[in-house]
């Protein structure tokens, strides 16, 4: 870090792809209070904050960088599936979908945060993302994952179906807390 600027981190991207659906979903944790709630007109203070919570660890900064304008009509559009996971009745993770691809659903996001991992619910709750994106009726259903991400990622999504298909090099340009601070407090 040179004057206040983060450096940017190379990052190797993976593109992964499912063609059927799993033959089973990963049952419902067991002796937790656990919700999965679709959202309608999420406000935009509230995917900001899902999207700095879940994805904050792992650079997750392109949607913070978006102004209002930008965001709301990415997130507001009426084919987009966005589902806040709650533990405990507090939230702890979210997933959105992008159907509106040509014969393909893309989990464009799906996280959890810090508090909720390591719980027995992250193979429960991707396989819902999966369920949820299969009910659209795509013939394929795609997702990225990138060497920032969480080290269980990639394995739990081939453990689930999924399958690389290909993999790219990118440039992450992390966010400074001042800027990052400005994102998700804006008014």
């Amino acid at each position: 870090m040179e004057n206040g600027v983060l450096e940017d981190i190379e990052v190797t991207v993976t593109f992964l792809e499912m063609h059927v659906p799993p033959a089973y979903s990963p049952p419902v944790p067991y002796n937790r209070q656990v919700a999965l709630l679709k959202t309608k007109d999420i406000p935009l203070h509230f995917y900001r904050y899902l999207m700095d919570r879940v994805g904050r660890k792992w650079h997750w900064v392109n949607v913070l960088r978006l102004d209002d304008d930008e965001l709301s009509a990415g997130i507001h559009r009426e084919d987009r599936d966005i589902r806040v996971l709650y533990l405990d009745g507090a939230p702890a993770g979210f997933f959105d979908l992008k159907p509106h691809l040509p014969e393909e659903v893309e989990l464009a996001y799906f996280g959890m945060m810090e508090h909720a991992t390591g719980q027995g619910i992250g193979r429960w709750f991707l396989g819902s993302a999966i369920a949820a994106a299969w009910s659209y009726g795509p013939k394929r259903v795609t997702v990225q994952t990138c060497t920032l991400d969480h080290p269980a990622a990639l394995p739990l999504y081939q453990k689930l179906g999924f399958a690389p298909v290909a993999q790219k090099k990118e440039t992450v340009h992390p966010l400074p807390f001042d800027e990052r601070s400005a994102s998700v407090m804006r008014p």
